[in-house]
């Protein structure tokens, strides 16, 4: 794959071959950017999957770094008010026409399990915006206020790809790299938590961060770490 300079440059910095401490990775990352704005840094988790295996969950980063989300709950009666006062921007059972005719102005919607009936019809809407509620992430739940008062914190979903990496924004290069780090070994000990029963040894084969544009860095990380 070919590089423009202000890459080569960054990667010509280090020895990108080697694999290095989660700290020493963090600061070469921020190290090495280049980009004008605040790049994302960016960790990239390989996982041993078996055929049908898969790894999904959601978690709160100890360090947030993105904006406040605009939360839409899809509810009625009493779970309205509660929606509402945990900090939801929109709730009410109307908004599902709204949505049908096309308004989208939320990040993240959750529904009250009496209420997917109606929501599911919006599968073409919110699933190609990756938008449906599903219960695997808590966004199908009774709770709504609990709900809403993580997603506000900064509840992030992670879920591995057909190839078994798992992809997600840990920090902005801006941050201190110890906030990153605190980040990363999270991420890292939630996905550890949620290794398949009779995972062999290895379920995690490699780590990497890296900024929005700039070379990645493998991580020396071994499980139970």
């Amino acid at each position: 794959m070919k590089h423009g300079k202000k890459y080569n440059a960054a990667a010509a910095k280090y020895d990108l071959s080697k694999k290095y401490d989660v700290a020493s990775a963090c600061k070469m990352v921020q190290d090495m950017k280049f980009a004008k704005f605040d790049e994302t840094v960016e960790a990239h988790v390989s996982l041993r999957l078996d055929k049908n295996q898969t790894v999904r969950d959601t978690l709160v980063f100890p360090n947030q770094f993105k904006g406040e989300k605009k939360v839409l709950v899809f509810c009625k009666g009493d779970k309205v008010k509660e929606a509402l006062d945990a900090g939801a921007a929109y709730a009410g059972e109307e908004y599902i026409e709204k949505v049908k005719e096309g308004w989208l102005d939320f990040d993240v919607a959750v529904a009250t399990p009496d209420m997917m009936k109606d929501v599911g019809r919006l599968g073409m809407v919110l699933g190609r915006k990756g938008l449906m509620p599903n219960p695997k992430t808590g966004t199908v739940t009774p709770n709504v206020a609990q709900a809403v008062a993580e997603l506000k914190k900064g509840r992030t979903e992670y879920r591995a790809d057909k190839a078994g990496i798992v992809h997600i924004a840990v920090g902005k290069c801006s941050m201190d790299a110890d906030k990153v780090v605190d980040n990363i070994k999270t991420l890292l000990a939630e996905i550890s938590r949620k290794k398949p029963a009779g995972s062999a040894a290895g379920f995690v084969q490699t780590v990497s961060v890296s900024s929005s544009m700039g070379p990645g860095v493998w991580v020396d990380y071994k499980e139970g770490e």
